[in-house]
C-alpha cells in the first residue's frame, strides 16, 4: 500500500461506537491546518469560520481551490472532538476550540 492510499479510522461524536476509514493523508493535512486557526480558548470558531479560514493553509495539490475542506473540516471535527481535543461550545451558532 503506498502512502497516498493508506486510510485511518475515524470516530464521531455524535454516533458513539461508530467508525468510518478515511484518508490519512487527506486527514492529517486538514488537522494541521485547523490547528493552526483554531483557538486554545473560548471564544472558538463556528463551523463556516473554520472551513475559510483553513483554506488559506491546506495543500493545493490535495485540496485544489478549497474543494472538499468543507467535508473534511467536518470529518476531522467529530473525530477530534470524539477523542476530547476540540470542545464544542454552548453558543449558538455552535463554537468549538481545540485543548491545550
Amino acid at each position: 500500500m503506498s502512502d497516498g492510499d493508506e486510510k485511518i479510522t475515524v470516530e464521531n461524536v455524535n454516533v458513539p461506537g461508530h467508525t468510518t476509514r478515511v484518508s490519512k493523508v487527506m486527514y492529517d493535512a486538514m488537522k494541521q491546518a485547523m490547528w493552526r486557526v483554531l483557538p486554545s480558548k473560548a471564544p472558538g470558531l463556528t463551523q463556516n469560520e473554520i472551513r475559510e479560514a483553513v483554506v488559506l493553509h491546506l495543500p493545493e495539490g490535495l485540496f485544489p481551490g478549497g474543494a472538499k475542506a468543507g467535508w473534511w473540516a467536518k470529518t476531522v471535527q467529530l473525530d477530534q472532538e470524539a477523542k476530547g481535543n476540540l470542545v464544542r461550545e454552548a453558543s449558538k451558532p455552535l463554537r468549538w476550540y481545540r485543548v491545550a
